[in-house]
């Protein structure tokens, strides 16, 4: 089952912001930061502290965020909010990503790759809408 939720991008505050979140939503909060991930290795060591998946969630609540991580990007206002398909297997985020990526700018596509976690890709589609997907592996 594919879900959609609101995913947030932050500058370096997406723990404080998601801790105030749920002070004011309640929920559950779990945060993972680049130190504690199989990532940690390939980024360098003062991106550690920083958060590589938050989620807060309840019984009507699922809030998804991250510091921002991308190498050669900055976050500006537009980019820092994202539609987040999450869960399937890659065969179904793939259908999903190739119809969005139609008329998207190809600078800001990052193509559907299997990490430690899954199958991750993003991209902005032609209205400037940015999506992030993740979901099951490839098939083997």
């Amino acid at each position: 089952m594919i879900r959609l939720d609101p995913y947030l991008l932050f500058n370096g505050d997406c723990g404080d912001a998601m801790t105030f979140y749920q002070a004011c939503l309640g929920g559950k909060l779990t945060i993972v930061r680049v130190g504690e991930s199989p990532v940690r290795d390939q980024l360098p060591r003062d991106l550690h502290h920083k958060i590589l998946h938050a989620t807060l969630h309840s019984e009507s609540i699922r809030l998804s965020a991250s510091d921002w991580l991308h190498p050669t990007r900055v976050p500006t206002p537009g980019n820092t909010t994202c539609l987040y398909l999450n869960g399937g297997t890659y065969e179904d985020l793939k259908v999903r990503f190739d119809k969005l990526a139609v008329g998207a700018d190809e600078r800001l596509i990052d193509p559907l790759i299997e990490m430690f976690y899954g199958t991750y890709g993003a991209l902005t589609d032609k209205y400037g809408v940015r999506w992030m997907f993740q979901g099951e592996g490839p098939a083997r």
